[in-house]
């Protein structure tokens, strides 16, 4: 258990305590990074919520929150503050009027509406309101509020990193954005991965590429996965030996200004690219 340094307690409210009308809140900004952890946490990777690219052209023009990250926040006061410790959660209904967008100012309240006291039973008023008074989330919690007095440490959650894996490519990628694409000779492209690659390294404007090997391999891939090469040139060679000797040979002219791997041993394209000389003997010192 982490507890607070600072000695920060929390404490209920009980069933006997607890008056009609009495309320509690608290306000928190929207993050990405809280629409990321809510993601993690529930698995919801809706793109509305994830996917920038994908909610510019949606019905808000922006990711915005899932509607049950709200939730989780009417959830918090209701756990932490009224009732508090030892409130057992039985029931809520939520209407969701408006999207919280990151930056959002997002105020949550809850209010005792009835209580009950043949089951200790409580049901809350609920409301979320933007930093503009508009109410994004309404609707009713019905709690188990406890009837023993409860003080207890505030617990320190743990540190959580996100990792995007993605997002060092994705930045690489804007580089280039105003970069020419570079002419590359793709070296015996006859497998999936690697013809696939050079055709998306194109799309995205990367490379121009020159494919490099046995024609008929090379399209018989192609149209197994469904790839269309017919805006790329194909040079034809008999077996992948010779397509790396093709293309250091294309590079030494200046006919291409890069080489890209296919489907063959990095030692056989090195051999054609970096050629042992006779006679050649490391230089001593």
């Amino acid at each position: 258990m982490f507890e607070s340094e600072d000695g920060e307690m929390i404490e209920n409210r009980t069933f006997d305590e607890i008056r009609i009308g009495e309320s509690a809140s608290l306000c928190h900004t929207l993050l990405k990074r809280d629409i990321d952890l809510f993601a993690v946490m529930s698995g919801d990777v809706n793109p509305a919520h994830m996917d920038e690219e994908f909610a510019k052209n949606g019905r808000f023009s922006e990711v915005i929150a899932h509607g049950m990250w709200g939730g989780a926040l009417i959830s918090t006061v209701l756990g932490t503050q009224l009732p508090g410790p030892g409130t057992i959660y039985v029931g809520q209904s939520l209407q969701f009027a408006r999207p919280v967008r990151v930056g959002d100012t997002v105020t949550v309240k809850v209010t005792a509406k009835d209580k009950f006291e043949e089951t200790r039973r409580i049901v809350f008023d609920c409301q979320c309101a933007n930093q503009d008074g508009q109410v994004v989330i309404t609707g009713s919690a019905e709690v188990v509020a406890p009837v023993t007095k409860i003080r207890r440490p505030r617990i320190v959650l743990p540190e959580v990193r996100l990792i995007d894996k993605h997002a060092r490519y994705r930045e690489l990628l804007a580089k280039t954005a105003a970069l020419e694409a570079v002419a590359t000779a793709v070296v015996h492209p006859c497998d999936e991965a690697s013809l696939a690659g050079a055709v998306e390294a194109a799309k995205a404007g990367l490379i121009k590429p020159v494919l490099i090997g046995p024609e008929a391999k090379i399209r018989a891939v192609a149209e197994a996965a469904g790839i269309d090469i017919s805006p790329y040139p194909l040079v034809t060679t008999a077996h992948s030996h010779e397509a790396a000797e093709k293309a250091a040979l294309m590079a030494s002219v200046g006919k291409v200004e890069a080489i890209m791997k296919g489907s063959l041993h990095t030692d056989e394209l090195m051999g054609a690219v970096v050629p042992k000389r006779p006679g050649c003997a490391p230089s001593g010192g």
